[in-house]
């Protein structure tokens, strides 16, 4: 069966994203490409990379051009999407890449990003740890997937598999993230300019204002043992600083997260609650003891690679983790569960081969 896709925000990178993975996948047919102000004009103007689809042209975002498919992909500036996802209802699948939908909690969509809140879906990452499961379990067949933010997906993949293990305290974690603009999308921005960012390290959203901050929390919080005590603190025990830092490279997210390590937990202990997390992981690896992913091993992948050191002096967990923020941090992770929710092959479409140099 062939199914056929339209794709919202064909003319932005994660849409763009979108479209040069379902490109190459042997069971859709892009059908229909849309877009805001640039509605009228060739896909290839503004995505001049993806020269199989010269034919497209981006048509304009409306709930009657996007019905008709049997897949949506959103992939618009958060707080649009529901516009649109309540006029779908008949579209049998439905992936949101926007932040919309990935929330449970009124209180924290209210507080990080206002306006009016829609369902939670779920969740677009397959690996998470989720109660002694895997969130891919609850992919199956799903109708409607909220895929992830990237740095949020990156943060919660890194540490996972210690809060699910018990091997780490989630009540201090620490991460900072080198971060390129690709992420912000490609609406014009001051600070986005290359005469800003070239030569300069920038941080933004500091001091726990992040928005992807209450979605980590919310899959930390899911990566609990389902018999585990549960809070109704407002952290629900997961504790983040988070330090997002904008450098000049165009696509990339290396993240360095670190957690105390919990009372008595030995050094084999640690490395084997990731090893049992992801040792059968196609598209999340952890690399021998000793070594670290850099964003350039990742490019134009769908993994996530991560490198694990156990600092016994401060007596914490770190782990380092590139992913490509634009594929497996958003269009990947959005195509890999597409594939797992129609019952295709997960990997269909999607490559562990980056880039270089």
């Amino acid at each position: 069966m062939t199914y056929s896709v339209a794709v919202s925000g064909a003319s932005g990178y994660a849409g763009g994203e979108i479209l040069r993975i379902l490109a190459a996948h042997p069971d859709v047919e892009i059908r229909t490409v849309t877009a805001h102000s640039n509605a009228g004009q060739p896909l290839i103007q503004h995505q001049p990379h993806l020269r199989s689809l010269a034919h497209l042209t981006l048509q304009d975002t409306t709930p009657e051009i996007l019905a008709g498919h049997d897949i949506v992909f959103l992939a618009l500036p958060h707080g649009q999407s529901g516009q649109y996802t309540d006029a779908l209802g008949d579209t049998p699948l439905v992936i949101d890449a926007g932040a919309d939908h990935r929330l449970e909690s009124v209180a924290d969509w209210d507080r990080f990003y206002g306006g009016d809140f829609h369902e939670p879906w779920v969740y677009g990452v397959p690996e998470l740890p989720v109660a002694g499961a895997k969130q891919r379990e609850r992919l199956v067949g799903a109708a409607r997937i909220a895929a992830p933010g990237c740095n949020a997906s990156t943060v919660s993949l890194s540490l996972a598999p210690g809060v699910a293990a018990g091997v780490i305290d989630p009540g201090d974690i620490v991460t900072v993230l080198a971060v390129g603009p690709s992420g912000a999308g490609k609406s014009l921005k001051a600070n986005l300019l290359a005469s800003e960012i070239l030569g300069s390290a920038n941080p933004y959203a500091v001091g726990g204002t992040h928005r992807h901050i209450p979605e980590i929390r919310q899959a930390l919080v899911a990566a609990r043992p389902s018999g585990e005590a549960k809070t109704d603190a407002p952290d629900r025990g997961i504790r983040i600083s988070f330090t997002p830092v904008l450098v000049p490279m165009a696509r990339g997210i290396l993240a360095t997260s670190s957690a105390p390590i919990a009372p008595g937990v030995t050094d084999d202990q640690i490395r084997g609650a990731w090893e049992a997390a992801y040792g059968d992981e196609t598209f999340v690896q952890l690399l021998p003891a000793g070594q670290f992913p850099r964003t350039a091993d990742v490019l134009g992948a769908n993994t996530a690679l991560m490198g694990l050191a156990i600092d016994r002096a401060a007596n914490r967990v770190v782990v380092v983790t590139a992913v490509d923020n634009l594929t497996k941090g958003t269009a990947g992770a959005a195509v890999q569960s597409m594939n797992i929710a129609l019952g295709l092959d997960e990997g269909t479409a999607l490559t562990v081969n980056g880039v270089a140099p």
